[in-house]
C-alpha cells in the first residue's frame, strides 16, 4: 500500500500546493458538443483531415481517417468552418449550450481541379501510396538528417519546465481561501489547453553547452545554470521532484525509433516499421517555402495503440528532412490521466546544409476526469549557436554525461537569467518563483501540506521530530496477535548532522516488547534521506520476523501485510546490533560497510533443533552470529524520489548492478559461525517498442563455508499474503527452500494493450496485458545438509513432525502468471501458477494475486 500511495504522490505529480484544488475543482460550465462527418458532395466518400475551425479564435480540430470530427466548447460562437485542399469552404451556424450534429458535405472547387488531384477514402493501402513512398523516403534518409550524420556538434541549449493546476472553475479561484491571494492565478482564453483559471505552481530553468561526437558515440551536457522553484524540504524532495518532471517530459527526437512520452515509449512517425502501425496522408504542397515542402498528414491505424497522430513538413530537395512536426495523441489513446499532449517541433537549416532542431516543445495535461481540475505542464527547449564539425580535446567528451559546471550553493538571480535565457519568460511565468515563496507562508497551505505529507509518506511533523509512519501503529500476526507500534524520528531542525529514530511495539499474545533505536551522523552535512549517502549508523533493534519474507517499499509491520495465506505460524525473534557507513558519489556508485551482531530465538511452531553425539534431540533455541557486510551497487543515470521512508524509482532504460558479501565471523561476540556468502543481481527494463517493455531481474548467490546452519544459508523470498510481490515468489510458501548456491531469473513483461487494444470489447476499458516468469535453480552440498550433519540445525517440521524446508537438487523451482494491469488505472491482477514441487506438503498450485500499480 505504502508503494501505491508513494506511486500515486510521483505520478498525479505532487498534486503540487493541494488536496483541495482536485475536491474542489469541479467544472460548473455550460459546454456545446459539435459532432458529425465529412464527405464529398458527389462521391459520398468521406474525407480525411478535414479542418474543423471556429472562425476568429485558434480552436479546432481536424476530421479523422474516417471523416468523423468531435469539438466541445466552452463559450458560446456563432458559426463554426470547414476546409480542405481542393474543396470549397463552408460554414455552418451552431446553437450555443447543447449537442448537436452537423454532417458536412463538401464539393470540389473547379478553379484548383487543373492543379490538385483529390480523392476520398477508399479502402487505405500501403502498396502505390505515394504518401508511403515519401515516408519511406523519409526513413531511408535518417542517417545523414539527423545529428549523428556529423563527427562533431555543440550548441547551447536553453530549457524551461512549468507546471500549473488546470481547468480551474470560477467557483473554486473565487473561493474565500483565495480571496487575498487572486495574484497567484493565470486567466487565459477557455479553449486553449489547461482552460480559463490555471494556477502556476513550479518552474525550473536550465542552460547548458551540449557536445557531441559520433565516433565513440558521446553526447556531454554540461550545465551552466539551474534554478527552480522550491517547496519546504519538510514536505517535498526537491530533487526528486526535478527528477520526476524531467523524466515525465523528456527530449523529443523525431529521428528515435521511439520517443518517451510520460514514461512511455510512444513509435515515432518515421521509425524503420512506421508504415506498418500509421497511415500517412498527403494534405498539401507548400510552394511559398524554399525548398518546397509537403505537408504528410499521419495517424495511428489502432487509436489506443501508444501512437502519435499529427503532421510532418518535410523538404523535396532530395534530402527528404523534416522541417516542422506537430505530434498529439488520439483521445481514445491507452495513456492514463492523459487529457491532452500537444508537441512542436522546429528545425532551421545550418551552415552544413542540414536541419538542426531550433525549438521544441511539449505541452502534456493530466486528470482525473474529462472535466475535473488537472495539472497542465510544459517543457520548452531552445537552440543556438550550433558549432559543426569542429573536434574537440577527449577531456571534454570524458566523465558522466551531464556535469555541472556552477556551485549549486551559490544562487543565481534574475539579473543573470535576464540575459541568459532564450526566450523571455512572461509576467505570470516571472512570478511563480515569489509565488512559490508566497504560498508557504499561508497556514492554510501549510495545513494542507501537513496533511498530505501524513497521508502520503506517513508522517506527522512537530518541528524537530516527526510521528510515524502511521500505517505500521497496528497489525496482527499469529505469533503477536494483536501488535500495536508507535515511532518517529529527529528532523534537521534538530541537528543537520545528528538524527535519532525510534520505536516501540507490544504484541498483546505474546505479551512481549519490541524496540528499535538508532543514532546516524552525517559526514557531508546533508540530510541522511536525501542523495548523496555519506553517513554512519549505528542501530539496535529487538523485533520479530518472518524467514524467507523480504518486501521492498513496505515496512513488515504493515497492517495490510497482516492478512495471509496457508500456515503462518514459524517467526523468529531478533536481536540485531548493528554498525554501518554508507557512502555515494555523484555518477551512483554506492557502497556499504557494516558489521552485524545478532541472536535469533525460534518463535511460534519453529524449533531450532539438532541431535547431540549420542543421538539425542535439543532443542539449542538460540543461534548466535557475528557478520561483516559489504555491498557495491551501481546504477548509472538512476532517477528516483526521495520519500520519508524509502526511495521511489523512476525507472528508465539503463540497467542497475549489485554485489554484496557478508562474512561469518566465529567466535567475536559469541559468533557460532565461519562462513563467506557473495551474492549479486542486475535489474534493467527491456523497452520493446510497440510491444510494451520487461523488467528483467537475474540474481544468483554463493556460500562457501562448512556446517552453515540452515537459518544462515538462503532461505528464498516467498511471498503468502495475497498482494502480488515483484522480488518474491508468490506460490512458494516460507521456509520452503534452503540453498548455498542458486541462480535465479524474474521476467515482468507489460504488453501496453497490445493485444487488448485489437479487441473491440475490451479496447475502450484501457487494459493492459501482463506476463510473468520467475525461475529459481540452487542447491544443498552435503557439508551444509543437516539430513547429512546430525549435528546441524535440522530444518523445520509441521505439527506432525514432517518437513516443510525442501532443497532444489531435482529440479528448478518455476512460477509463472497471466495477469490483467490497469484496472480502473490502479488495479493489476494475476492468475500464478506454480509449475513444479507440487507434491510438496500445503502448496498451490494456482493462485489469484492483486497487486496496485498506478502508471501512465
Amino acid at each position: 500500500m505504502k508503494t501505491i500511495i508513494k506511486s500515486v504522490w510521483l505520478k498525479i505529480a505532487l498534486l503540487i500546493c493541494i488536496v483541495q484544488v482536485i475536491s474542489g475543482a469541479a467544472m460548473a460550465q455550460n459546454t456545446t458538443t459539435i459532432k458529425g462527418t465529412v464527405t464529398d458532395a458527389k462521391t459520398g466518400e468521406t474525407l480525411p483531415f478535414v479542418s474543423v475551425l471556429i472562425p476568429g479564435t485558434t480552436m479546432g480540430t481536424a476530421s479523422d481517417v474516417d471523416g468523423r470530427y468531435a469539438l466541445t466548447l466552452r463559450e458560446d460562437h456563432a458559426k463554426i468552418r470547414f476546409t480542405y485542399v481542393g474543396y470549397l469552404s463552408v460554414e455552418k451556424p451552431i446553437t450555443a449550450g447543447v449537442s448537436q450534429v452537423i454532417d458536412i458535405k463538401m464539393s470540389v472547387d473547379a478553379s484548383m481541379l487543373k492543379e490538385v488531384t483529390v480523392k476520398g477514402r477508399g479502402r487505405y493501402r500501403n502498396k502505390d501510396n505515394p504518401a508511403v513512398q515519401l515516408i519511406r523516403e523519409v526513413i531511408a534518409h535518417k542517417d545523414e538528417n539527423k545529428m549523428a550524420g556529423n563527427a562533431f556538434v555543440e550548441y547551447e541549449q536553453y530549457e524551461k519546465i512549468s507546471l500549473a493546476l488546470s481547468n480551474l472553475s470560477d467557483e473554486f479561484k473565487d473561493k474565500r481561501i483565495f480571496k487575498n491571494y487572486q495574484f497567484l492565478f493565470k486567466a487565459q482564453d477557455s479553449t486553449a489547453m489547461g482552460g480559463r483559471n490555471m494556477l502556476p505552481a513550479y518552474i525550473q530553468e536550465k542552460l547548458s553547452q551540449v557536445y557531441f561526437r559520433k565516433n565513440p558515440n558521446t553526447k556531454k551536457q554540461i550545465v551552466l545554470a539551474n534554478r527552480r522553484a522550491e517547496f519546504d524540504s519538510k514536505f517535498i524532495d526537491n530533487e526528486g521532484l526535478s527528477s520526476y518532471f524531467n523524466r515525465l517530459y523528456e527530449d523529443i527526437n523525431i529521428y528515435d525509433n521511439d520517443i518517451s512520452i510520460a514514461t512511455n515509449l510512444l513509435l515515432s512517425p518515421i521509425a524503420n516499421t512506421a508504415p506498418t502501425f500509421y497511415k500517412f496522408f498527403i494534405r498539401d504542397t507548400i510552394k511559398t517555402n524554399n525548398p518546397w515542402l509537403i505537408e504528410l498528414g499521419f495517424v495511428p491505424r489502432n487509436k489506443t495503440d501508444m501512437l502519435f497522430e499529427g503532421k510532418l513538413f518535410v523538404t523535396l530537395d532530395g534530402k527528404y528532412s523534416v522541417q516542422n512536426a506537430y505530434l498529439t495523441v488520439n483521445k481514445d489513446i491507452n495513456l492514463n490521466f492523459m487529457r491532452d499532449l500537444e508537441a512542436s517541433l522546429e528545425f532551421e537549416k545550418g551552415a552544413d546544409e542540414r536541419y538542426h532542431p531550433s525549438k521544441t516543445s511539449l505541452a502534456m495535461e493530466f486528470a482525473l476526469g474529462e472535466k475535473s481540475a488537472g495539472l497542465y505542464g510544459q517543457r520548452v527547449v531552445n537552440f543556438k549557436n550550433y558549432t559543426i564539425n569542429q573536434a574537440r580535446p577527449d577531456s571534454i567528451y570524458k566523465g558522466p554525461h551531464e556535469e555541472i559546471a556552477y556551485n549549486p550553493e551559490i544562487k543565481v538571480g534574475e539579473s543573470f537569467w535576464g540575459n541568459a535565457r532564450h526566450i523571455p519568460l512572461d509576467a505570470i511565468e516571472l512570478d511563480i518563483y515569489r509565488n512559490i515563496d508566497t504560498l508557504q507562508t499561508i497556514p492554510s497551505f501549510r495545513r494542507t501540506m501537513d496533511i498530505a505529507t501524513l497521508f502520503l509518506a506517513g508522517y506527522k511533523s512537530f518541528g524537530k521530530v516527526e510521528i510515524g509512519p502511521f500505517n505500521t501503529f497496528y497489525s496482527f500476526n499469529p505469533v503477536e496477535g494483536f501488535r500495536l507500534r508507535f515511532g518517529g524520528r529527529t528532523t534537521q531542525e534538530l541537528s543537520k548532522r545528528v538524527y535519532f529514530e525510534t520505536y516501540a511495539a507490544y504484541g498483546f499474545k505474546d505479551e512481549k516488547w519490541k524496540y528499535f533505536v538508532a543514532g546516524t551522523y552525517s559526514i557531508n552535512n546533508k540530510s541522511v534521506y536525501h542523495f548523496p549517502f555519506n553517513y554512519i549508523r549505528a542501530s539496535y533493534q529487538r523485533d520479530t520476523k518472518i524467514p524467507g519474507q523480504e518486501l521492498q517499499f513496505v515496512q513488515e509491520d504493515n497492517l495490510l501485510l497482516s492478512f495471509k495465506r496457508g500456515d503462518n505460524n514459524r517467526w523468529l525473534y531478533n536481536d540485531i546490533y548493528k554498525l554501518e557507513y554508507v557512502r555515494e558519489f555523484d555518477n551512483h556508485l554506492s557502497y556499504k560497510l557494516g558489521f552485524t551482531q545478532w541472536s535469533q530465538r525460534a518463535a511460534g511452531i519453529l524449533r531450532y533443533e539438532s541431535l547431540d553425539s549420542d543421538g539425542t534431540l535439543q532443542d539449542r533455541g538460540l543461534l548466535n552470529n557475528t557478520e561483516a557486510n559489504f555491498e557495491l551497487r551501481y546504477a548509472p543515470h538512476e532517477q528516483f524520489y526521495q520519500g520519508k521512508l524509502y526511495r521511489t524509482p523512476i525507472i528508465n532504460r539503463y540497467p542497475v548492478f549489485t554485489a554484496r558479501y557478508n562474512a561469518g565471523i566465529k567466535g567475536v561476540f559469541a559468533g557460532q559461525n565461519r562462513y563467506h556468502n557473495i551474492s549479486g543481481n542486475v535489474a534493467k527494463r527491456v523497452y520493446l517498442s510497440q510491444f510494451g517493455y520487461a523488467d528483467v531481474t537475474a540474481e544468483g548467490g554463493y556460500i562457501f563455508g562448512k556446517n552453515v546452519l540452515f537459518p544462515l544459508l538462503t532461505i528464498h523470498r516467498a511471498n503468502q499474503s495475497y498482494a502480488y510481490q515483484l522480488n518474491s515468489f508468490n506460490l512458494m510458501n516460507f521456509l520452503e527452500f534452503v540453498s548455498d548456491h542458486y541462480a535465479s531469473l524474474d521476467v515482468q513483461y507489460y504488453l501496453n494493450g497490445f493485444v487488448f487494444n485489437k479487441i473491440p470489447l475490451l479496447k475502450k476499458l484501457k487494459l493492459r496485458e501482463v506476463v510473468s516468469f520467475k525461475g529459481l535453480m540452487g542447491g544443498l552440498r552435503d557439508e551444509n545438509n543437516p539430513a547429512l550433519n546430525p549435528s546441524l540445525y535440522r530444518f523445520p517440521t509441521d505439527e506432525q513432525g514432517k518437513p516443510i524446508s525442501y532443497t532444489l537438487s531435482r529440479a528448478p523451482y518455476i512460477e509463472g502468471s497471466i495477469g490483467v494491469a490497469n484496472i480502473f488505472k490502479l488495479l493489476r491482477v494475476d492468475l500464478v501458477k506454480r509449475f513444479t514441487y507440487l507434491d510438496n506438503p500445503t502448496v498451490s498450485e494456482w493462485g489469484v494475486r492483486a497487486r496496485f500499480k498506478l502508471d501512465f
